[in-house]
């Protein structure tokens, strides 16, 4: 994914992280993303695949980890994208 700004990080398997009724997705948003486009990549997938903002680090550099987590449905729901 280079070029984008961020990296995503998941299981060995590839798959989100699953802890009782919902799933987490770590992800890693390099410190030359501007804030506001962080914000709107964000807003996007709380929209469009069900995902909500659980934790956000800050660390030096301006890089940020940022927990995604969605209730587990039995449905079919969009997989993150950039």
């Amino acid at each position: 994914m280079a070029g984008t700004g961020a990296t995503e990080a998941v299981d060995l398997d590839g798959n989100p992280h699953v802890e009782g009724d919902w799933e987490y997705r770590p992800l890693r948003i390099d410190g030359d993303v501007p804030r506001l486009t962080a914000a709107v990549r964000l807003a996007i997938q709380a929209e469009y695949a069900g995902w909500e903002l659980s934790r956000v680090r800050l660390y030096p550099g301006g890089v940020r980890k940022v927990w995604l987590r969605r209730r587990r449905t039995g449905q079919m729901l969009p997989e993150l994208s950039y």
